[in-house]
């Protein structure tokens, strides 16, 4: 038996005839070097057996064992296999095995060592991959199978990362990125691209497999058995030699398996990751591989770092289109372009702690998910109807018990609604199932067309163009017929009014922005365009007399929800300056209750609490070290929970003069890194900050009810001596709000008593002031320097006490009307 003329080890079954000058040569090839030198007759044969290029080596392997094995040993029995025998058939100098002897003298004349050693080889060929497979998931073969979605884009991190495998030593990319820019994606890029045979000659018929370590770790209970497993892994990856491990959180080598006396896993690796003899494409987050991995300089050196940016929305939005059809496949619905675009621009604008691409995906995934459950679940119309009919039912059932003849009439009525409810019930569920079965043809159709897609690729790379062409030509076409009518079907079954919906609009896509964020993102539906445009209206009537502060806050709103405020900065920054009591604080809240319904959606920040140096921490939180640093600070942790609000500092002259210092990036770019490197959005919030700080230049400068200009000036200048002009250039407005007057502080007392009625309700009690006891009120209880506050107490000494005695005396019967009215100088009951 000869061996291959070229590689020495496999047996040889094809045989040439080379000429070197005017001497013929003879040349004995095993099929996997007949099928490296691409001779056409060996692809010919490969192709008629259907012998793909993976398992050529394994069957030359195989066929060493059948014509140096056990069956050819004296005394053994064996046949080979026919279209080996027939190769070999034509061999003519080759000796042939003797099946009915059972023996030859190339079988006799083997030493018994090479016979051990053949053995031997064997066996660990039979436990080889033992640790790779029970360890790792073998990307190559995932992306063969078409398992890995689409890589758009990073040819520049890709090629970066070709570049270093490639080199002899210290060839170990290691991936650095922030979570969710596509670090995996990267090393799956790679994977895609060995099969596709798209990579430098050098890294050709490599395999990666993606380690984990959890796997690895797990079950170690003694020991030795943890470094026993690494050791096994080690030695896999060095006998193979085209073995490329993914190790997704690199940083977690470090520790892993660390006990005392034993080492860890990096300790383990370190000496073969410098030699060259095992090949890692590590992956982790810039924090944590400043954390673990610089520390550790020995392991560092060993790795070379390949940095993967965040992408900009331009190629977000192609790393979508690419994706897509996945999408659409899986959830078995249309997703539109425009519901792309919106994902990328959304996400990039609003959600702030995330990363594209990764958000943008979820947003496409999460949307396609509630569409999906739509269409699985009985829509609410049909729900209703179940539920009325069912409650008919029960109505029926009690009427039937009755003999009177209004009972009878009624039970007529009903039974005659139930019917025309049924009717309604069954039409409407028939044509739910239609539509529910024609989308759920037209997946079953995408996903029978992804796998021919598959198939058809599968075939491309082994060469199989029959089938290929077969697939390409004759089954494709027909599926993409079958569901371009199914799709027509689809869509008039949905004729009319439909009962469901099959397409992920941009309105979807702005419905889940606003479930994350609490943004309100969604196009304007009618009640809530005309909430807005009477927002004017509606403020003014929880905040009299204070028209400018009104009108200024009302605008910035309507910029932001129009969508043409600048993007960078908050919705609004206000300073609202005027003596106390004259609706600075009301204005805040009045403004929370009319975008979130809750007056307390509100952050508010006592600036009171502000007034040492050091308070500043409080706001963003303390510095690493110290008491405190893992909770965050008062104002970020807030807005990070709440990025759509309305934030009041409340009387911010009582503040520590570095506190402002903070705000300067508030205010102008609309964010603020807290103590623990987050960064803090302020583009979706309405900072509000209040002082009384010049009030008394206010209250002396009004004529005709109107805040002077002299007045105003002194106020400025007032500002200037206690706030830095780059605090006082970002704001945007500063609103001056002049004292109450008399005639305004009418409204205020009926909106006070409207609040005490409020109370009343519960106990049904109506009270009743007569216009005579208001202006009683407003007489004793208004004073111009201390505006409506002391209304408010002069209401609860007078006529809140008055009725606490009443109703604790017990003398006020439910559903009774209390009338107050101004006698002898006083307020009493009449």
């Amino acid at each position: 038996m000869m061996l291959c003329s070229r590689c020495h080890k496999r047996v040889a079954v094809v045989f040439i005839t080379a000429m070197q000058g005017e001497e013929k040569k003879n040349e004995g090839l095993c099929m996997v070097c007949a099928k490296e030198l691409k001779i056409p007759q060996i692809s010919e044969y490969m192709e008629q057996l259907g012998i793909s290029d993976e398992d050529i080596e394994q069957l030359s392997d195989q066929m060493t064992d059948i014509v140096d094995g056990d069956a050819f040993q004296a005394g053994g029995s064996g046949t080979l296999p026919p279209f080996i025998q027939s190769m070999m058939d034509n061999n003519p100098f080759s000796a042939k095995p003797k099946n009915s002897a059972g023996s030859d003298d190339f079988a006799r004349k083997k030493p018994q060592g090479e016979k051990a050693d053949r053995t031997a080889r064997k066996k660990e060929k039979e436990r080889k991959l033992k640790f790779l497979e029970n360890y790792c998931t073998n990307l190559s073969q995932r992306a063969k199978e078409g398992k890995l979605d689409r890589i758009i884009g990073r040819d520049k991190e890709i090629s970066r990362v070709v570049q270093i495998l490639s080199r002899r030593t210290k060839n170990n990319p290691c991936l650095i990125g922030e979570p969710g820019v596509g670090k995996t994606a990267v090393a799956e890029g790679i994977a895609q691209r060995i099969e596709a045979g798209e990579v430098p000659f050098n890294l050709s018929g490599k395999k990666i497999y993606l380690l984990d370590l959890t796997a690895l770790v797990a079950g170690t209970q003694f020991r030795g058995q943890f470094e026993s497993r690494i050791k096994g892994l080690v030695d896999e990856v060095k006998s193979e030699g085209n073995i490329i491990l993914f190790i997704d959180e690199v940083h977690n080598l470090v520790g892993t398996g660390d006990s005392e006396g034993s080492m860890n896993a990096a300790n383990i690796l370190k000496p073969a990751l410098s030699r060259g003899e095992v090949q890692v494409i590590g992956a982790t987050t810039f924090s944590e591989y400043r954390k673990y991995i610089e520390k550790d300089s020995a392991l560092e050196r060993r790795f070379q770092p390949v940095m993967v940016n965040e992408p900009t929305v331009e190629d977000t939005i192609s790393i979508l289109r690419g994706l897509k059809e996945r999408y659409e496949v899986f959830h078995g619905v249309k997703i539109q372009d425009s519901a792309l675009i919106s994902a990328a621009v959304l996400s990039n604008r609003y959600i702030s702690d995330r990363f594209l691409p990764d958000k943008a995906i979820d947003l496409v995934d999460e949307a396609c998910a509630m569409i999906r459950t739509e269409i699985d679940s009985m829509p609410t119309e049909l729900d209703e109807i179940s539920r009325k009919i069912m409650r008919l039912e029960i109505e029926e059932t009690a009427l039937k018990k009755e003999d009177d003849k209004i009972s009878k009439e009624h039970l007529e009525e009903v039974q005659k609604e139930i019917a025309e409810m049924r009717d309604k019930f069954n039409a409407m569920k028939s044509k739910w199932e239609n539509e529910k079965d024609a989308i759920t043809k037209v997946q079953g159709l995408r996903e029978e067309i992804e796998k021919v897609n598959g198939d058809i690729a599968k075939a491309e790379r082994e060469y199989d163009l029959n089938k290929a062409a077969e697939l390409k030509y004759g089954k494709l076409p027909s599926l993409k017929k079958q569901l371009e009518e199914e799709e027509k079907i689809a869509e008039e079954a949905k004729s009319g009014n439909s009962l469901l919906r099959n397409k992920v609009t941009d309105e979807e896509i702005a419905r889940i922005v606003g479930r994350w964020t609490g943004i309100p993102v969604s196009k304007l539906m009618e009640g809530e365009r005309e909430k807005l445009l009477a927002m004017e209206d509606i403020l003014h009537k929880r905040v009299i007399g204070q028209d400018e502060a009104v009108e200024k806050v009302t605008e910035a709103i309507l910029r932001s929800r129009a969508g043409i405020q600048n993007p960078n900065q908050p919705i609004g920054s206000f300073l609202f300056l005027g003596p106390t009591g004259v609706g600075k604080t009301e204005l805040a809240k009045a403004l929370a209750q009319c975008l979130f319904d809750d007056e307390k959606n509100i952050i508010r920040i006592d600036m009171s609490e502000y007034m040492e140096k050091y308070s500043v921490s409080r706001l963003i939180g303390a510095p690493p070290g110290y008491v405190g640093y893992e909770e965050g600070g008062q104002l970020t942790e807030a807005v990070r929970r709440k990025p759509y609000s309305v934030v009041l500092f409340d009387e911010i002259e009582k503040a520590h003069p570095d506190v402002f210092n903070i705000m300067l990036q508030i205010l102008d770019d609309g964010r603020i890194t807290d103590s623990q490197g987050r960064t803090v959005d302020f583009k979706n919030t309405i900072i509000i900050l209040t002082s009384n700080l010049g009030s008394h230049y206010i209250l002396d400068g009004i004529e005709n009810g109107e805040i002077t200009e002299k007045a105003r000036a002194e106020v400025d200048a007032l500002l200037k001596q206690s706030f830095r002009p780059e605090f006082l250039n970002r704001l945007d407005e500063i609103v001056y709000y002049k004292p109450l007057q008399k005639s305004e502080i009418i409204s205020i007392v009926n909106l006070m008593l409207a609040d005490v009625q409020k109370r009343l309700d519960d106990k049904q009690i109506k009270l009743t002031l007569t216009e005579k006891a208001k202006e009683f009120i407003v007489e004793n209880g208004f004073d111009p320097n201390f505006g409506a506050r002391p209304l408010k107490r002069y209401i609860q000494r007078k006529v809140e006490t008055m009725l606490a005695r009443k109703i604790i005396a017990d003398d006020v019967a439910p559903n009774t009307e209390l009338t107050i009215d101004e006698v002898d100088n006083d307020l009493k009951f009449v």
